[in-house]
């Protein structure tokens, strides 16, 4: 009996400065969910097809890629892609490579490197390639070789690595020296 009523004397202390508390937490929650006191809550995590925008990596398949990238239906990626729409695909990229696509690539110069490696070895094209892509500014028409080795894509790149296998062997196709993005 003692014990309850000391629990209510304090509640007669303490009740008003707990429920200020309480609807005090329960604003600023509720001004948060909508972005007014505290920064509007992000993005994160990957999404469906295997995107991570926040850490610039997609880990999924080639055709998660292609309904990720192009918004395209499962029939017309595996048009697309063949027989490597079931490949493995982990691509890395920078916030170069993010503002270049931002921007149509139409304010250089950029800092910007891209890193895909295709796996198609399980259930797959029964291949597997590395590339490495560096921005280096007007370079002339897709495979043209570049100083250093490597050679011209799309116009503004750079394919430093590209290489891989396949089940009839190994093959390098670019391998500019130096390999690193740090050099670009």
């Amino acid at each position: 009996m003692k014990i309850f009523k000391k629990i209510r004397k304090m509640l007669k202390k303490w009740g008003v400065l707990v429920l200020l508390v309480t609807v005090l937490i329960l604003v600023i929650s509720i001004y948060n969910t909508r972005g007014k006191i505290l920064p509007a809550k992000t993005e994160r995590g990957f999404d469906e097809f295997g995107y991570n925008r926040t850490a610039r990596i997609f880990n999924g398949t080639g055709l998660g890629w292609c309904q990720g990238k192009f918004g395209w239906t499962e029939a017309q990626c595996r048009a697309y892609l063949g027989t490597s729409t079931d490949d493995k695909l982990v691509m890395k990229w920078n916030a170069e490579w993010d503002r270049g696509n931002a921007d149509g690539w139409n304010k250089p110069p950029y800092n910007a490197w891209l890193d895909n490696q295709w796996n198609g070895m399980k259930d797959g094209s029964q291949s597997v390639w590395h590339y490495k892509i560096v921005w280096v500014g007007p370079c002339g028409a897709d495979n043209t070789p570049l100083s250093g080795g490597g050679y011209c894509l799309w116009g503004q790149f750079k394919v430093l690595m590209d290489q891989g296998k396949d089940v009839s062997g190994h093959f390098w196709f670019a391998h500019a020296n130096p390999t690193g993005y740090g050099a670009y």
